[in-house]
C-alpha cells in the first residue's frame, strides 16, 4: 500500500476565495511556507502545464537540515490540473543530491463547501521516503492554518476599507 500524507481544515470563506489564494503568487509566498520557514517564488506560470519554483528557507536551520542546502528546500511545482473552485493538483520535485528526496510528489488540494466555509483537504502521494510522514502532515497542517489566517486577515482588512 502506498503512503498517503494528508491534512485538512475548514476555512471560513468561500471555495472561490480559497481557490484564488492557491493561484496567487503573493498569497502563496505569504501562506504556503509552514511554521519556521519563509518562501520566495522565483518563477510563476499559473496555468495547467505551468507552475512555479519556490525557495523555502528555514528561519532556524539548526536541527532542520534542508533538502537542497543546510538552510533551504528548493522545489519545482507544476500545475497538473486546475478545476475552479474544486481542485488544484500539483506535482512537486525537490532539488536535492540525496536520493531519499528524489521523485515526483503529487499534492491534491480538494475544496468543498462546508458549514462555516470551505473544507480544504490536502493529500500527498509519491512522497519521497526521506520526508518523515508525521513532520510532513504537520507541515501541511501548518500551511493550512497560515492559509486560514491569511484569508481571514485579508477579509477583515477589506471590510475596514471605506
Amino acid at each position: 500500500m502506498s503512503r498517503i500524507d494528508r491534512a485538512g481544515r475548514v476555512i471560513p470563506t468561500s471555495p472561490q476565495t480559497v481557490y484564488a489564494a492557491l493561484l496567487d503568487r503573493d498569497a502563496l509566498e505569504a501562506w504556503l511556507p509552514p511554521e519556521g520557514m519563509r518562501g520566495r517564488i522565483e518563477r510563476w506560470d499559473p496555468r495547467p502545464g505551468g507552475g512555479f519554483r519556490m525557495v523555502l528557507s528555514y528561519l532556524d536551520p539548526v536541527g532542520n537540515p534542508g533538502k537542497t542546502s543546510d538552510a533551504t528546500d528548493v522545489v519545482e511545482v507544476g500545475f497538473a490540473e486546475l478545476v475552479p473552485p474544486e481542485r488544484v493538483v500539483q506535482t512537486a520535485v525537490f532539488e536535492a543530491d540525496d536520493p531519499a528526496y528524489a521523485g515526483t510528489m503529487t499534492m491534491t488540494w480538494h475544496l468543498a463547501a462546508a458549514d462555516g466555509g470551505t473544507e480544504v483537504t490536502v493529500t500527498a502521494t509519491g512522497v519521497p521516503p526521506g520526508i518523515d510522514q508525521a513532520a510532513h502532515e504537520e507541515g501541511i497542517a501548518s500551511s493550512l492554518a497560515n492559509l486560514a489566517s491569511y484569508l481571514v486577515t485579508n477579509a477583515q482588512a477589506a471590510q475596514r476599507k471605506p
